[in-house]
């Protein structure tokens, strides 16, 4: 695209430049199930976003291009709505089951497709047919180097409002652990030496361990890693699995964790119980989950106002890091092995890892990566760690109060991230008394059914050990 020297173009963010390149490229979908029939004509389609969401941020309205110098901007430019805009047609009054596979098949064919360089980098797609889960479903396509989950999380609500009542704002669960294990109590100065030191031993180890997962030393091919040469062209499965929050919270309080220990810990139990049950002592091979972390010190979603002001506490932009989480081995039979060591695993591991300063220094290093070697060399490393290890996965908080969107109820929601060289991703994110687990598998290596029935085994096992009658 050619750059005309008159204009004003502002910078791309360094991790933005690494998510757009020529060896990466990750685009989010984030899916709105509907309770009533999708009602909305084009004209109010088209004026809906001209005027809720092109002004929430001037990213939506810019193409990315190359300047003069070979870097990286965001350019203004004139949107016209109607590319932006699909709704698919399939033949009418057909059964369920068959629009949830029509739709199960579409999400991965807008997933593996790369959004066109010519226009802004996102699209919208209403899918006006009833499924099992919705009467309709509003699909929200952008790219990652718009800005991270928290961000587009936040342009994504501004579109919204309670279904109650829409001149409440929404509210969301409180991210405060009520573990007493985080720090409560302690021996002075001795407790004090005893923090830096080990914060200092565990800043060495996860910036070296990360460093070497990201160049030399990959997870074991396995039944979820079944190739070393990256799936992020390969057909992909969407699957996915609610849980109740209201049980999630019984077992955060009967093992004294957070809430996101519980979800770790039934997502590494589930994935062993999957390999093992695909292939014969897999459950004890070698392989880690890349654990995605939001940077910013948040409880709720600030305005995207407030995100965009130059010095804003919780700014926009992709502000996240990795923390590799070694999955605990399978030394049992399935039946036999205790499901909360794996709730203990990952609660001890983000502890350790929370105390050190690894994730800073990993970032640093990246930046040094692109400062003198440039974007794609940056990319590449971020495409090997993605690509030495297992597994993705990432969680976000939503509303605790039912959501509307132009007077459309939403029954549920969730998203996902597409185009990572990993044949495994797992997505989460709380919705009202539900969280929702995403499964998005490589169709021709992983059976994402079979793999999602683990995952409810994994919280059934989980639930019953950790849950007694006389359990908070």
């Amino acid at each position: 695209m050619e750059f005309e020297p008159e204009e004003v173009l502002e910078p791309v963010s360094p991790t933005g430049q690494m998510l757009k390149s020529s060896v990466l490229s990750l685009v989010i979908l984030g899916v709105l199930e509907t309770e009533v029939p999708i009602h909305m004509s084009e004209s109010r389609i088209l004026s809906q976003l001209d005027e809720v969401f092109l002004p929430i941020n001037p990213r939506f309205s810019s193409l990315m291009v190359i300047d003069k110098n070979g870097e990286k901007k965001w350019k203004r430019v004139e949107v016209n709505l109607k590319d932006h805009v699909k709704v698919p047609v399939f033949p009418d009054k057909m059964s369920l089951e068959f629009y949830d596979e029509v739709f199960s098949d579409y999400l991965s064919k807008i997933g593996m497709e790369q959004l066109p360089e010519d226009r802004p980098m996102w699209e919208i797609h209403m899918f006006k047919y009833p499924t099992s889960t919705a009467a309709g479903n509003i699909v929200f396509k952008l790219h990652h180097a718009l800005g991270d989950g928290y961000s587009l999380m936040g342009a994504l609500l501004s579109c919204l409002q309670r279904a109650d009542n829409p001149s409440l704002p929404l509210t969301f669960p409180s991210r405060q652990s009520t573990s007493k294990m985080d720090g409560e109590g302690g021996h002075g100065i001795f407790k004090f030496v005893t923090q830096i030191f080990s914060g200092v031993i565990n800043t060495v180890l996860d910036f070296g361990g990360s460093i070497l997962k990201s160049t030399v030393a990959k997870d074991d091919l396995t039944p979820i890693r079944p190739t070393d040469d990256g799936a992020a062209l390969q057909p992909i499965t969407i699957t996915s699995v609610t849980f109740s929050l209201d049980h999630v919270k019984q077992i955060k309080c009967s093992l004294n964790v957070t809430i996101n220990d519980v979800i770790c810990g039934v997502v590494l139990f589930g994935t062993r119980l999957y390999m093992e049950a695909a292939s014969y002592e897999s459950g004890k091979a070698h392989s880690t989950a890349l654990v995605l972390l939001n940077t910013r010190s948040i409880d709720g979603y600030k305005s995207v106002s407030e995100m965009v002001k130059s010095n804003a506490e919780m700014p926009w932009g992709n502000r996240f890091a990795f923390l590799h989480v070694p999955l605990p081995k399978l030394t049992v039979a399935a039946e036999s092995s205790d499901p909360l060591e794996f709730v203990r695993h990952a609660s001890n591991t983000i502890k350790k890892k929370r105390n050190s300063s690894g994730v800073h220094l990993i970032g640093a290093f990246l930046e040094t990566i692109r400062k003198y070697k440039g974007s794609e060399a940056a990319a590449k490393y971020l495409y090997s760690t993605l690509n030495n290890s297992s597994l993705g996965f990432t969680n976000m908080i939503g509303p605790t109060e039912k959501m509307a969107l132009d007077n459309h109820p939403i029954g549920g929601m969730y998203f996902v991230v597409a185009g990572s060289p990993q044949s495994l991703g797992i997505t989460m994110i709380s919705y009202m008394t539900k969280l929702r687990v995403v499964v998005v598998a490589t169709k021709d290596h992983i059976d994402s059914e079979g793999f999602k029935s683990c995952l409810e085994k994994a919280f059934e096992m989980i639930f019953k050990a950790a849950v007694s009658p006389s359990s908070c």
